[in-house]
């Protein structure tokens, strides 16, 4: 079947859908282009928690657990305090006590445009990209004008994602984006949770405090958490609560690998997650463990970063400058 992209309606919003290499992806612009589906056809794999029951206003009430959000600024800001080198911005804190955190940013619910969408032989691809300025209402607490531009590219290959962030303000901007990827479970057709297991090749963990953010001690790891190490980690049918660690690297068909691996024991099927080196931390989450799904999120910065103490080269905190861009690139694909 030929490769091909086609503006479609799913659960009341239009998406893009992409179809190649045996693969199938919905990218749902609307909602911080998020892909709120990619599937292997082929080999039988649901990438994403997904359900054919919902539709969007269900997912843009809860836009983080659903698909593959794209987060800016991601995870925890003590009392909504952003400390840049610059300046001082107060964000809304917007988890209540005893948290009393900002969380997540704004732009993965936001409204993205479509600025092209192709397929070729080799490939289907879709651009997306969200300009940020007055007009959205969280300028009045982070006043930096910049563009977010999104490139979902299908193929054989599987699904890839480049993000490009450019500051188009005259201050420096804070970077810290995440993906807070919801994996399916189940994730191949027809197996049992229970024989899911999770690599994650990790360093030191980062200890949280009650509030979820960093004690800035760093442990070493613990029989629990060896367990993501060596890939007998079931992430689901036991709480998996905020595991922050430093991300190293796995090995896959005997290459280096930056990313984490999904199996399926029973048929042997994996769901490969790679992310490019400007992720340098995991955080992983499951929602208590029994709504099937597990989330392994990739970070390029610590939570809180720019308000910790410890330097900018252990926490990942990055800043760029006027007219500078930001990239970052993640794949996901199958091995059986």
């Amino acid at each position: 079947m030929a490769n091909s992209t086609q503006l479609i309606n799913w659960g009341g919003m239009t998406c893009v859908k992409l179809s190649a290499g045996g693969y199938e992806a919905l990218i749902a612009y609307e909602i911080g282009s998020n892909v709120i589906r990619l599937r292997d056809n082929k080999n039988g794999l649901e990438f994403f928690r997904y359900s054919d029951d919902n539709d969007a206003d269900v997912i843009r009430q809860s836009a983080e657990v659903w698909g593959l959000p794209t987060l800016y600024l991601p995870n925890r800001f003590a009392d909504g305090v952003l400390k840049t080198s610059d300046a001082v911005y107060q964000l809304p804190v917007n988890e209540k006590a005893p948290y009393n955190n900002h969380i997540h940013g704004f732009i993965h619910k936001r409204v993205h445009e479509v600025v092209e969408h192709k397929a070729d032989d080799n490939c289907a691809w879709v651009k997306t990209r969200y300009v940020y300025d007055e007009n959205d209402e969280f300028f009045q607490y982070l006043p930096i004008r910049f563009v977010a531009e999104y490139t979902f590219t299908l193929s054989e290959n599987g699904l890839e994602q480049d993000i490009c962030f450019t500051n188009n303000s005259n201050v420096v901007m804070p970077i810290s984006i995440a993906s807070h990827t919801a994996i399916n479970a189940p994730f191949v057709d027809g197996a049992k949770e229970a024989d899911i297991r999770l690599t994650v090749p990790i360093g030191k963990k980062c200890e949280l405090n009650e509030r979820c953010l960093p004690t800035e001690q760093l442990k070493s790891l613990t029989m629990w958490d060896l367990e993501y190490k060596t890939g007998n980690k079931c992430p689901v049918l036991q709480v998996v609560d905020n595991d922050m660690y430093f991300g190293e690297y796995a090995e896959l068909d005997h290459e280096k690998f930056h990313g984490v691996i999904a199996e399926d024991i029973a048929s042997g099927k994996k769901l490969c997650y790679e992310v490019s080196d400007e992720y340098k931390f995991w955080i992983i989450w499951n929602d208590r463990g029994f709504n099937h799904y597990f989330c392994p999120e990739p970070m390029t910065a610590m939570i809180d970063a720019p308000n910790l103490s410890l330097p900018a080269d252990v926490t990942g905190y990055r800043e760029i400058k006027p007219a500078e861009t930001f990239k970052s690139h993640q794949r996901f694909f199958t091995k059986l």
